[in-house]
């Protein structure tokens, strides 16, 4: 674990409290992405081994402007999913770090989309992914 400012997030964007939980359990709420002119979301998939990971995004080209989310276990439909979900995006390519290190560059979100990752080391039919 490394230290942290809670507070990185844009002039205009609202303001809250967050607390943390256990990352292992599993999150029941429905995740409401806010998608529209300008906005989008991005999903990341993750093995178990990353739960309670706090990930980082940056607009790409500005490393110092980062945010971050945990990695979750949400439940999706009748099975649990290990994620990360980055809401309220502006359309723009972004840097995903983990541990001060990049791990993903250009990651596109669309406008009004929701982009995905698969960080997963294999498929559910055992394939390897990217």
């Amino acid at each position: 674990m490394h230290p942290h400012d809670d507070h990185h997030h844009d002039p205009g964007e609202q303001h809250h409290d967050h607390h943390h939980h256990d990352p292992g359990e599993i999150r029941l709420q429905h995740v409401v992405l806010d998608l529209g002119d300008g906005i989008g979301a991005l999903i990341v998939h993750t093995d178990p081994e990353l739960l309670g990971t706090e990930v980082e995004i940056s607009p790409a080209g500005d490393d110092g402007r980062r945010s971050h989310k945990a990695v979750l276990r949400r439940r999706a439909g009748a099975r649990d999913a290990c994620v990360l979900v980055y809401d309220n995006l502006p359309e723009g390519t972004y840097t995903l770090w983990v541990d001060g290190v990049a791990r993903a560059w250009n990651v596109r979100v669309d406008s009004g989309a929701v982009a995905e990752l698969d960080w997963r080391r294999t498929s559910e039919a055992g394939s390897p992914r990217g």
